[in-house]
């Protein structure tokens, strides 16, 4: 069974940073790419930044050049570095993986439970 756990959600004042960790457990053969989506009050899921398995990346317009994803290969763990934070970056992150492959099949999208990021003004 895939398993998806993040950490390093809280508060920080704006301009700040906070770096995200999903870690992945769980025999996968292979997926299409992971990557970190958001969602803040009243507001539908969003991209925030997603890495192919060929490690292409690919950001949304509101991340660039202040947010970087990354992957621990080593450890099983997906990053996203998260600097010069905005009080618009306030939401609940997610960690996803898209197209997972397993012993018992697929494909199949795999979602963690999230974790809370609140930037101050």
């Amino acid at each position: 069974q895939v398993q998806l756990v993040e950490s390093g959600g809280g508060l920080v004042q704006a301009g700040g940073s906070l770096r995200l960790s999903c870690a992945v457990s769980g025999s996968i053969f292979s997926y299409s790419s992971m990557g970190w989506y958001r969602q803040a009050p009243g507001k539908q899921r969003e991209l925030v930044a997603v890495i192919t398995s060929g490690a292409m990346t690919v950001y949304a317009d509101s991340a660039k050049g202040r947010f970087t994803i990354s992957r621990d290969i080593a450890k099983n763990t997906l990053i996203l570095q998260m600097n010069s934070l905005k009080p618009e970056d306030t939401a609940v992150y997610y960690c996803n993986t898209k197209d997972v492959r397993t012993r018992s099949g697929g494909p199949y999208d795999y979602w963690g439970q999230g974790t809370q990021v609140t930037v101050s003004s």
